[in-house]
């Protein structure tokens, strides 16, 4: 019965680690796009939104927060997992990366937490040129 219960409890134990691996999100470009606009929703400061941006070398790569009055605050990794963002602490909502390294970024975005909390959605630019 002990034996059950430990396969049960590390089979759930898998199931819940492959969903938080799998909450990221893959950002999409329309056929000949150079930009796409992505929504999201936050709900507190330990509210986190990851999406995954697949580049070649060599282009630009900018991150823009769209027509809001909720400040986010971005960081964006290289593939190789180097935190490429420009380490201003301020709400920062712009990146520009240029020249890229070929593979995929990853932007999490989150709360501004110089700002008041606040629940709500948010939308972004992610351009991507050259």
């Amino acid at each position: 019965m002990k034996r059950l219960f430990g396969v049960s409890l590390l089979i759930s134990f898998l199931f819940l680690l492959s969903m938080a691996a799998s909450a990221q999100t893959r950002v999409h470009f329309a056929r000949g796009a150079t930009s796409a606009i992505i929504t999201g929703s936050l709900n507190g400061f330990n509210s986190r939104r990851v999406y995954v941006i697949r580049v070649r070398r060599g282009q630009r790569l900018r991150v823009e927060q769209l027509g809001s009055t909720h400040p986010v605050s971005t960081t964006l990794e290289d593939p190789a997992g180097e935190d490429v963002s420009d380490m201003d602490a301020s709400c920062n909502s712009h990146k520009d990366v240029s020249p890229t390294r070929r593979g995929d970024y990853t932007l999490t975005v989150g709360e501004c937490r110089k700002a008041d909390p606040w629940r709500g959605k948010f939308r972004l630019r992610i351009r991507i040129t050259g």
